[in-house]
């Protein structure tokens, strides 16, 4: 396979074109999809990420103008290569006007084909490349605004890239205080749906009586307080994305509710005649075991499985040691703005103490112990500062062990070293990219720590 498995959505209205196209690509290691008309290429587009689009010009229903037109309204990201038996330079330079990566004049050899592709893959792999490099100049350890440097984390971000412009129901599994509606508001805002209401209410902090109308709204004289019309949080949400945290806490007659609205795409407001639609993503998150509830009755099962046709593993803090220096510098220069005062240094002991500790708080502890120390420390961040529950917790390494944060350090860094190159099986120079450093750096670091 010449082309890494890339997929491809071939649109034409003419059948046979499309099964050349796609049996001549396939043979090329590239998955293809086909689509009649531009219509049903957008369908597609709705549902699954492509690499690139061959799009006809003329077609019944919706043309491939009209087609650009509407994947560029979308925000679309897959360049859009566009054909024609009817090919002028005009109709070119128009087509690329309007927004297409290139243009091919039907009938076309399969080099022709071959040729464009090449240059659109290269073109995409270098714009990736240059999204990666300016990270690394703009000093970027994390995603949309979650601070991690972690391999788990950045196996999480590269799933949310995948999700994120799909209509797919996500499910965030997590401990609380991990970040759940940080994760949410990342899908939000990586998606075609960023510049739609991002909408967030926990399902356990509402009580059941009223938990319906917020989620769906209602008419007035619906019910006894009733006194003017409430829109619904699905309606807020409309053409963006509703969060539902903890969503394991919804009583189960919502339950059957909100099954309904993500099958049907409708709600009704109570108190109304008649439902409508609303273009609503819905993410979740829940701190409970769902598939367990599922089981012992105390959660519908075929809701369950509505909501977890994509799930997100927050991994716990005490699983990321090594991101607490870099949350600890975060949180310490946010608590400094915020407070208008000049960042503290935080001490030896304090570090040993943080990556010593088992979070059962998580990132959201951690957030809390370091706002407690800015405001009982000047200049320097000691033991004095921590809350009695993390200076006296158990595991916490003794005063007489090695305090130096260098060797610490070290440890952490020979530790990624040795797990990124088992995770390629040996590839260094694959270890290095996973350690976001450069191949040089590597090698420099294997010769430090004697690593084979």
């Amino acid at each position: 396979m010449t082309a890494s498995g890339k997929h491809i959505l071939i649109i034409d209205d003419e059948e046979n074109l499309r099964h050349m196209l796609s049996a001549m690509l396939s043979r090329q290691g590239y998955l293809t999809d086909t689509a009649a008309n531009g219509a049903e290429g957008l369908q597609r587009l709705r549902d699954k990420i492509y690499d690139f689009v061959l799009c006809d010009i003329r077609m019944p229903e919706m043309g491939g103008k009209a087609f650009l037109a509407a994947a560029l309204e979308n925000r679309v990201a897959s360049p859009v290569i566009m054909m024609s038996a009817y090919g002028t330079v005009d109709t070119a330079v128009e087509c690329l006007t309007l927004g297409a990566y290139d243009f091919i004049s039907k009938p076309f050899k399969k080099d022709e084909i071959e040729m464009v592709l090449k240059k659109a893959e290269e073109r995409e792999r270098l714009r990736e490349e240059n999204s990666r490099l300016r990270a690394v100049v703009a000093g970027t350890n994390g995603f949309s605004g979650i601070i991690s440097r972690n391999s788990a984390m950045t196996d999480l971000f590269s799933q949310i890239r995948k999700v994120a412009d799909l209509k797919t129901p996500v499910l965030v599994l997590g401990e609380s205080g991990t970040g759940k509606e940080l994760i949410a508001r990342a899908i939000h805002d990586a998606s075609r749906r960023f510049a739609g209401p991002f909408v967030a209410v926990n399902c356990g902090a509402i009580p059941e009586n009223l938990l319906e109308s917020e989620l769906f709204g209602h008419r007035r004289g619906a019910f006894t307080d009733a006194s003017s019309d409430k829109t619904g949080l699905f309606d807020q949400a409309d053409g963006g994305t509703l969060f539902l945290d903890e969503v394991g806490e919804m009583p189960p007659a919502l339950q059957v509710k909100l099954l309904r609205v993500l099958q049907e795409e409708e709600i009704r407001p109570l108190g109304a005649s008649a439902s409508h639609t609303v273009d609503v993503r819905v993410v979740s998150a829940t701190s409970r075991n769902l598939e367990a509830d599922s089981r012992m009755g105390r959660f519908r099962e075929d809701l369950y499985f509505r909501l977890n046709v994509f799930t997100v593993q927050l991994p716990p803090l005490r699983d990321r040691i090594d991101d607490i220096p870099l949350l600890v510098d975060h949180f310490v220069a946010r608590c400094a703005e915020t407070m208008e005062r000049s960042p503290v240094r935080v001490s030896p002991e304090v570090m040993r103490r943080l990556m010593g500790y088992g979070w059962p708080g998580n990132v959201r502890e951690l957030e809390n112990v370091i706002e407690r120390g800015m405001i009982l420390c000047e200049g320097m961040m000691t033991e004095a500062c921590l809350p009695d529950a993390l200076r006296y917790a158990a595991g916490v390494a003794e005063a007489d062990e090695d305090l130096s944060i260098k060797r610490a350090e070290d440890a952490i860094e020979r530790d990624l070293i040795r797990k990124a190159l088992l995770k390629t099986g040996g590839n260094r120079t694959q270890a290095a990219r996973i350690l976001e450093i450069s191949h040089r750096s590597l090698l420099y670091k294997l010769k430090e720590f004697g690593i084979d």
